[in-house]
């Protein structure tokens, strides 16, 4: 490639492993950055498999595929995907409670206030129907049913809010042609040494078995768990969360489907952690994530087995981990994408955003060889912080609750939590107010979907809600949950449009 431009461009770029993260990567940068931009090379072995647990998304992924131009129908059938309208949580405030954490917002605000502020309201005055009823995606997920966003105006029909399920093994061999389309060339391979550059410690080369030799400008470590350039070259040392998330094992196992699939992930307490339940079109993924020092390996597969919807259709298979994230996710040349960065139980379907969030990022911080070090720092605060705020709003939902069945829910009820989540639970507890620090991910809405849902209440509601008198407020409650069956009634099921638009062969 004949060299143009910037004479100190990124000419070459190396994405270690394949997987979900490593296509994700590779097919967004060739997009982006296009083919005369660099040479593209991601290299994976056939030998080494992926974790590929992580079925199950949350809806910036839409942003992702249509940055691709990914045709969504299209994309549903070769990852013989469904659609996800939310998250449902069973038994994690107390056993027997049942709610849902969707994706949209509940109700409207009013006259420049939080809707939650008048729902709080109407609880004081003896309104009791549950706060799924002012969502549409919680209704609609609870009744088996799905459409798109049409145009109709300000009714919640023009805003659906979706992600989707599928098989994530399936979704890296979608994007696999097209980044190879873009000008991404695959190497088969395993690496067995990586070269520093003695001048810097920056890495210069890494050489695979057949003893061939590639060489790059940037590498985006895709390696899993190992980390094998951010970590076992580059030693960047790894912030250990068990503390506060003690899960550190999953099994996984798919199984065979048992009625049309739902459109919302379920997550349901366990003894020790808790079970995923995943529908995909052609089977259902399950896993129990939980934590070894309070249950056996043994133990936690018979539970799961015990509990799936159909039969077994693999042994379970077992997955360590340990909740934390690297001290550096970008060091030197080498940027860390995926378990390479980090993990955090996939309790919100974190997984795969956090590959998108991080791509993203280092697209709007793209270097050049000099590597500025305050656009480097500038990358490790700001992933570094969104790591912290999703841990926090994940330690939510095993602290906000009144288990005391097992060891496992007493530690985790009673254990000293983060600073930040502290701070939540006390600006909420007053009031009900729940602010959203600098873009996190999660919104008000999804703060207290679960404080509501595992019964934790504030003394009072907002006093700003009183803009609306007693009789208003009511009214306009109803008239809210009036809309929401409206629209929920106008949907098809699920399942039959799946049939329609998006079911695989």
């Amino acid at each position: 490639m004949t060299p143009v431009g910037h004479p100190n461009r990124i000419r070459s770029i190396v994405i270690v492993g394949g997987g979900t993260a490593g296509w994700m990567a590779a097919s967004a940068l060739a997009k982006v950055l296009g083919p005369d931009y660099a040479d593209f090379t991601l290299i994976e072995s056939d030998e080494i498999g992926i974790v590929g647990v992580g079925e199950a998304t949350i809806p910036q992924i839409r942003l992702f595929n249509e940055l691709l131009g990914l045709d969504e129908d299209a994309f549903i059938k070769a990852t013989k995907g469904t659609f996800k309208l939310g998250v449902e949580f069973v038994d994690w405030g107390r056993p027997g409670d049942r709610y849902i954490h969707p994706f949209g917002r509940y109700g409207i605000d009013m006259e420049g206030v939080s809707f939650h502020a008048f729902y709080l309201k109407g609880l004081g005055l003896g309104e009791k129907t549950p706060l799924s009823a002012y969502s549409l995606e919680a209704s609609a997920a609870r009744d088996g049913r799905f459409m798109r966003s049409i145009n109709a105006g300000k009714s919640p029909l023009s805003n659906i809010r979706y992600a989707f399920h599928f098989d994530a093994s399936l979704y890296a061999a979608h994007l696999r042609p097209l980044a190879t389309a873009w000008g991404v060339t695959r190497q088969e391979g395993k690496i067995v040494d990586v070269a520093l550059r003695k001048a810097d410690g920056f890495v210069e080369s890494v050489t695979l078995e057949d003893g061939s030799c590639i060489a790059a400008d940037l590498f985006i470590d895709c390696s899993g768990f190992r980390g094998l350039l951010i970590e076992q070259a580059l030693k960047t040392g790894y912030d250990e969360w068990s503390n506060w998330l003690p899960c550190d094992r999953a099994l996984a196992v798919p199984c065979e489907s048992a009625g049309p699939p739902t459109p919302y992930t379920r997550s349901t307490a366990r003894a020790a952690g808790w079970q995923w339940r995943i529908p995909l079109q052609h089977r259902i993924g399950n896993g129990y994530v939980y934590c070894s020092s309070h249950i056996s390996d043994e133990a936690a597969a018979e539970t799961l087995l015990a509990n799936l919807d159909g039969k077994p259709l693999a042994d379970p298979r077992i997955v360590r981990f340990v909740t934390g994230r690297r001290r550096r996710f970008w060091s030197r040349n080498v940027v860390a994408l995926g378990l390479a960065s980090g993990f955090m139980e996939p309790l919100e379907s974190t997984s795969i955003h956090m590959v998108q969030s991080g791509i993203a990022k280092l697209l709007s911080m793209f270097p050049d060889r000099s590597f500025d070090p305050v656009e480097i720092e500038r990358y490790n605060r700001v992933i570094g912080e969104e790591f912290v705020r999703i841990r926090d709003f994940l330690v939510l939902h095993y602290n906000a609750t009144t288990r005391d069945d097992s060891e496992f829910w007493n530690y985790v009820r009673t254990m000293p939590i983060p600073d930040g989540l502290r701070e939540k639970y006390d600006i909420y507890r007053t009031r009900g107010r729940i602010f959203r620090e600098n873009d996190e991910l999660f919104s008000d809405t999804s703060w207290f979907a679960v404080m509501a849902g595992q019964n934790v209440w504030p003394q009072s509601y907002d006093p700003v809600a009183d803009v609306l008198n007693d009789a208003e407020t009511l009214k306009r409650l109803s008239s809210i949950r009036q809309v929401i069956d409206t629209c929920v009634g106008q949907m098809p099921t699920h399942e039959a449009f799946l049939a329609d638009r998006a079911r695989s062969a």
